[in-house]
């Protein structure tokens, strides 16, 4: 009489948390009762469940801090941010930098739609608290303590003879905690012209990494450099 063989199998799932599942195959001649009370099968089993218990502990202890209080994952909708970020682009969102530091002009960000909580957009800051945004001949006109009469703002991130317009309201003062952002589509972006500047809790992090597509991988959101 051959003894029950225990068959383990390892799948790697999309998360990258292991499991384990096994199962008993006996041959024709065995005898099932004589296994089930067979200690050494009953002790592998045991140990088997606790390397399961362990497995998913330290897996859980690894990916939820790093998934909700480091970085996250946003995949870009729309055309809002072109010719810099496209639709279906996937990124990863560095969380933990405004936790230090103030997010900076030139900042390109994930944040909740004022308007609806459930929404995220991403943009780029344009405007800082205690700053007035205007918009003066299709450009951005920044005014604040070393600019009391408005500069106009240099962006070379835009296509080339870019416009960007507003139907009412065409200047606005950036309260404290708040930023003004626009998308670097001009023409195509529901931003801070239409629900104004954000405050800062609506933000989620600063664009990181360009994950898709391949041939657009790598680290984005360097350093953008101003005329102010």
């Amino acid at each position: 009489m051959r003894p029950s063989r225990l068959i383990f199998l390892k799948i790697y799932d999309k998360m990258g948390l292991i499991a384990y599942f096994y199962m008993f195959s006996n041959s024709p001649n065995s005898n099932q009762s004589s296994n089930s009370n067979d200690p050494t099968l009953f002790k592998e089993a045991l140990i088997f469940i606790w390397e399961i218990v362990k497995v998913v502990v330290i897996s859980l202890a690894i990916i939820i801090p790093v998934r909700y209080f480091l970085i996250q994952p946003f995949y870009v909708k729309g055309a809002s941010m072109e010719p810099n970020f496209h639709d279906n682009e996937y990124l990863i969102i560095n969380e933990i930098t405004y936790r230090f530091n103030d997010p900076e002009r030139g900042d390109v960000v994930v944040f909740r739609n004022p308007n609806n909580k459930k929404e995220f957009f991403i943009k780029r800051i344009v405007g800082l608290p205690g700053e007035t945004v205007a918009i003066n001949n299709g450009r951005i006109v920044i005014k604040n303590n070393s600019n009391p009469q408005g500069i106009v703002l240099e962006e070379d991130y835009l296509e080339p003879g870019t416009k960007t317009l507003a139907n009412n309201n065409k200047e606005w003062t950036v309260p404290a905690l708040h930023y003004f952002l626009l998308g670097d589509n001009r023409e195509h972006s529901l931003d801070s012209r239409i629900f104004g500047p954000v405050d800062q809790d609506l933000i989620i992090g600063s664009a990181l990494v360009r994950g898709w597509p391949v041939d657009r991988l790598g680290f984005v959101g360097g350093d953008v450099i101003y005329n102010l």
